[in-house]
């Protein structure tokens, strides 16, 4: 199955990777930034005013990938330091088969914007959601995306090992669904409203919520980073802490930087960044944050893997892969 393959290779990489004995310790002058195109968030204003450049005191590149798995696998192999809006599931997949990354805060959260839709020819919904049982459904395969379509497919009685999933990034995902390639396209971002031109969501964000399946990213950086450049990562997320309470103050002031950043028209920037939620620092330190719900999640999160055949084992506990003190 995919996800043990990506197991596999993160731990095979994290192993040589530690035998290698690489480093950060020499001086940089440049540090590379993952993000998502199609996926505005309120840092971006940040990233095209250079904020961070100037904070940091070095380039800052932000480079593009197209799901969570990647992030993960490009910082194990030392290319990139800090991923922001890393995928949970990807997460707790790396640190579960030994990628040398840490989780220093939450980025976003959101519901309505990852979703299931199913195709209206289909004749499929969340009453007979049992139909999916035989038939395609494409989704990026080990992130948070596939982690809520197991859930919701637990939710409303399907068995998932019934159900023949594809692997697609979103991107791809809409062309299939579009095409009528698969019954059903699971997908984050700009990809769900070329979805919703033939299909409709499974169940909606609000949903999915209502019942305990909640979604968030996640800002991540490398063990090797973090350890020889703590000052660095502090100033990282105080320069993103300032960004969200700019956004949350005055959004209309920084659309116009989010959208250019995110690659995306200003209007569907603005409807998609709507249904988002940016934590301050102050409220990603509480119990339900780093205070402790996110790290009995990332052990729910695991253990939900493991059952469905993505994971061969969950870690006993995920607290050492959580760090607040860069927040504080």
């Amino acid at each position: 199955m995919a996800l043990k393959k990506l197991a596999g290779k993160l731990a095979l990489a994290a192993g040589l990777v530690a035998s290698l004995g690489m480093s950060t310790a020499h001086a940089l002058d440049k540090i590379t930034v993952a993000y998502f195109l199609e996926w505005p968030t309120a840092n971006q204003a940040a990233q095209i005013d250079k904020t961070y450049d100037e904070a940091l005191g070095l380039e800052v590149e932000w480079r593009a990938f197209g799901n969570g798995n990647e992030m993960v696998q490009a910082m194990v192999s030392g290319d990139v330091q800090i991923a922001y809006s890393n995928g949970f599931v990807p997460f707790v997949v790396g640190v579960s088969s030994g990628a040398p990354i840490k989780l220093v805060g939450v980025a976003v959260t959101y519901a309505e914007n990852d979703l299931c839709i199913v195709r209206n020819d289909s004749g499929i919904t969340k009453a007979n959601a049992k139909e999916l049982e035989g038939k395609k459904v494409a989704t990026p395969i080990g992130n948070v995306t596939h982690y809520k379509l197991i859930r919701t497919l637990d939710h409303l009685g399907v068995d998932i090992n019934k159900v023949n999933l594809v692997q697609m990034n979103p991107a791809d995902a809409a062309v299939a669904v579009v095409r009528g390639d698969v019954a059903m396209g699971c997908a984050f971002g700009g990809a769900l409203d070329r979805m919703k031109t033939v299909g409709t969501p499974l169940m909606t964000g609000a949903e999915q919520e209502a019942v305990g399946i909640n979604t968030f990213d996640v800002v991540n950086v490398t063990n090797d980073f973090a350890a020889e450049h703590p000052d660095l990562v502090k100033k990282f997320m105080e320069v993103t802490n300032q960004a969200n309470t700019t956004y949350n103050s005055n959004p209309d002031a920084v659309y116009d930087k989010i959208a250019r950043a995110a690659g995306m028209d200003l209007e569907p920037a603005k409807k998609m960044i709507a249904n988002f939620g940016f934590p301050t620092s102050e409220e990603q330190l509480q119990e339900n944050w780093l205070g402790g719900g996110i790290q009995a999640a990332a052990k729910g999160v695991a253990d939900v893997m493991v059952s469905a055949g993505g994971l061969d084992e969950a870690l006993d506990d995920y607290s050492q892969f959580v760090d607040a003190s860069y927040l504080k």
